[in-house]
């Protein structure tokens, strides 16, 4: 089960990298980041791995990973840098900068209207450590936020929905659509038409905009 994991510190421990001189018997602990399927499973005496990164879904692909905890790394610079990313994109939507850079190719200038950021209703999907982050900053932006999550969170400043129930009220007042979830079965092409149809399309935003910074599996291209 990936999650929060405490591990006990029994001092200093030897280390090693993958596939150098040594017995696999003696691995306690793997840290690791897009392993080979199989890797694990050759470790017979292994206690517990560590996924270096937030993105546990190729580790879970693995048919033979050992059943042990589970730990996921969510690193603040990681958090900083996806809520920098999403923060450019909500605000070049929001300040039309799209149809600015459009219209300077074209060699003609036409102003468009600027509503305030608290006119506008932001939603993100997905409340973890990454998009916990990214709300709160979309908050301090002064946007209208609203979080969506498989089961109840809550944040200072952010109307919060979760669960299918909740699901259809958090789209209908989102009009900027911010998606962090993670890779499941139950999130692969949730992105879809249908979904897109739920979004409020009439607020100041001029249109309903989505921004994916979760995994490509999630949304349906076509």
């Amino acid at each position: 089960m990936a999650g929060r994991a405490s591990l006990p510190c029994q001092g200093p421990r030897n280390a090693r990298l993958a596939g150098r001189d040594g017995d696999a018997a003696d691995i306690a602990y793997a840290c690791v980041w897009l392993a080979p399927h199989g890797l694990l499973a050759g470790c017979p005496n292994l206690k517990a791995v560590i996924n270096l990164g937030a993105g546990v879904d190729h580790l879970l692909a693995d048919p033979a990973l050992p059943r042990v905890p589970l730990a996921r790394v969510a690193h603040p610079d990681l958090a900083a840098r996806v809520t920098e990313y999403v923060a450019l994109h909500v605000l070049m939507h929001h300040r039309r900068q799209r149809r600015y850079d459009a219209q300077q190719r074209e060699r003609f200038w036409r102003a468009h209207d600027q509503p305030a950021a608290g006119e506008v209703s932001v939603g993100v999907m997905g409340l973890g450590a990454v998009g916990g982050h990214a709300a709160d900053t979309l908050m301090r932006l002064g946007f209208k936020v609203a979080g969506w999550s498989r089961s109840p969170k809550s944040l200072p400043g952010v109307d919060t929905f979760h669960g299918k129930a909740g699901l259809d009220a958090f789209l209908a007042r989102t009009e900027i659509l911010v998606c962090l979830l993670p890779r499941t079965p139950d999130t692969e092409g949730l992105l879809n038409l249908m979904l897109f149809r739920k979004l409020e399309r009439d607020g100041a935003a001029g249109g309903a905009f989505l921004i994916n910074a979760g995994r490509g599996q999630l949304q349906v291209d076509a």
